[in-house]
């Protein structure tokens, strides 16, 4: 673990200019003067702020939720698959991963070096608005916890068939005595995940929240409910939702809306995204190109292809729907208004919206005999769809999958609710279906990380 848990990509401050601090990815030791930059230069509150960007930067990159965090959960699931147009996310649809093909690893490790690096420094001694530091350690807590909770349901072994309780190692310095961790257990991964969204919910101040770009307090509630739901932790998912709800800050965006809702950015329903601006110039790199390619190109990327049938998941009028359209002369359907720039990929990604809350909500209230049927249906009231009698948990995890359709949740509501798993060749020709539960659900450990660390054991069957 020596090669990616005490890695970072951060601006530190450096006499009256600011400098990049990063080790190589093919390291196998932390880089001790690096450490003791760190510590010397961080004087500011401001450069606790700087820290939290580039923990945001990273988690920007397409190795990580700029495109292949999700995109891969997409095409993991049964919304899509990759019709190798280019070669991309073959491998991920049909299910051939190896330890050399790695994944998010080393990009949630980098988003936690960070983090611990903010969480770890005592504020009292930076000049500044030192609640405001205590309010920015929050956010690095509330990031920690999603990038553990990313890591546990990617490689944890919740969803293999080959019995195992291991999840991913808990990390929580910069720099510590153990650089070489073993894996937590799943149920220690969760348990540190609550604590950190508790700790900081409790220590941030929502008058600083002014950016929906920078995670906020109520976004550990988000995560809360989120991780809870995925758990079963049921009673845990209805109050943290409610804590979200209650706050009165978001919306769920009306049906005239919701097409033209992910053009803009920070609508009412967002609680965090993630920016990006065309100077970022992403281009073939950026989520937008995977799922299609731009209108006027005669070929692109477009790899990531979706299912014929689920177009048959909308009824008429559900505006959902006219999140779909066609590409090749009207043969391939595809996302075409989820992060809808193609030319230079500047959408910013929404990775919490108000909407999911209210699935998450109703979800747990069903299971905990509460009111599900007003929450689904404040979703099918803004989406032009018919309103339920009554509800199901079939129903909310179809209106899961309408909602947040592109988005990287079908994989882990399929996972978490024991479904076998169809997938398909690059034809959309039927390789078969996977049954729950399955030792090809979790992801390999990067054999980088087996070779630097021999207290890591490998998941089944890689």
């Amino acid at each position: 673990m020596k090669r990616t848990f005490y890695k970072f990509n951060i601006m530190l401050l450096a006499g009256a200019g600011l400098i990049l601090g990063s080790c190589t990815a093919d390291s196998l030791e932390p880089t001790l003067t690096q450490n003791k930059t760190v510590e010397g230069s961080i004087t500011k509150v401001d450069n606790l702020y700087s820290i939290l960007k580039g923990a945001h930067n990273i988690m920007t990159g397409a190795g990580y939720y700029g495109r292949d965090m999700i995109a891969t959960s997409e095409v993991r699931s049964d919304n899509c698959f990759s019709n190798g147009n280019s070669g991309r996310f073959t491998t991920q649809g049909e299910y051939e991963q190896n330890a050399n093909t790695g994944f998010i690893w080393e990009e949630a490790y980098e988003t936690i070096a960070n983090a611990n690096i903010i969480i770890n420094t005592d504020v009292t001694t930076l000049e500044g608005d030192q609640a405001y530091g205590e309010h920015l350690q929050g956010a690095a807590m509330i990031l920690r916890a999603l990038a553990h909770y990313d890591l546990l349901r990617v490689y944890g072994q919740q969803n293999a068939a080959t019995s195992g309780n291991l999840g991913v190692p808990v990390v929580t310095e910069f720099k510590g005595e153990n650089l070489d961790p073993s894996r937590n257990t799943i149920d220690e991964v969760k348990a540190a995940i609550y604590n950190d969204l508790q700790t900081a919910f409790n220590m941030m101040d929502s008058a600083y929240d002014t950016d929906k770009t920078i995670v906020s307090k109520y976004v550990a509630k988000a995560l809360e409910a989120r991780v809870a739901v995925y758990f079963g932790d049921w009673g845990r998912a209805v109050s943290a939702s409610e804590a979200v709800i209650n706050s009165g800050l978001y919306s769920i965006v009306s049906a005239d809306s919701y097409v033209s809702s992910w053009t803009a950015d920070g609508g009412s329903n967002v609680l965090f995204e993630l920016a990006f601006t065309s100077a970022d110039n992403r281009g073939s790199n950026a989520l937008s190109y995977i799922y299609r390619f731009p209108e006027d190109a005669p070929a692109g990327y477009g790899d990531i292809e979706v299912v014929s049938t689920v177009i048959d998941l909308f009824e008429d009028g559900d505006v959902r729907a006219d999140i779909l359209g066609y590409q090749d002369g009207g043969t391939r359907l595809r996302n075409m208004g989820k992060y809808p720039d193609t030319a230079v990929g500047a959408d910013n990604i929404p990775l919490f919206r108000y909407e999911e809350v209210i699935l998450n909500y109703a979800e747990a209230l069903l299971e905990t005999g509460g009111d599900a049927l007003t929450q689904i249906n404040l979703i099918t009231a803004n989406r032009g769809a018919s309103a339920y009698a009554t509800v199901t948990k079939e129903d909310i995890l179809n209106e899961r999958r309408k909602e947040l359709m592109f988005e990287g949740f079908r994989f882990d509501d399929m996972m978490r609710t024991g479904m076998d798993m169809p997938y398909w060749g690059t034809a959309q020709n039927s390789l078969g279906t996977l049954s729950y539960p399955n030792n090809l659900f979790p992801w390999p450990i990067p054999i980088g990380e087996i070779n630097a660390n021999s207290n890591i054991e490998q998941n089944a069957d890689y």
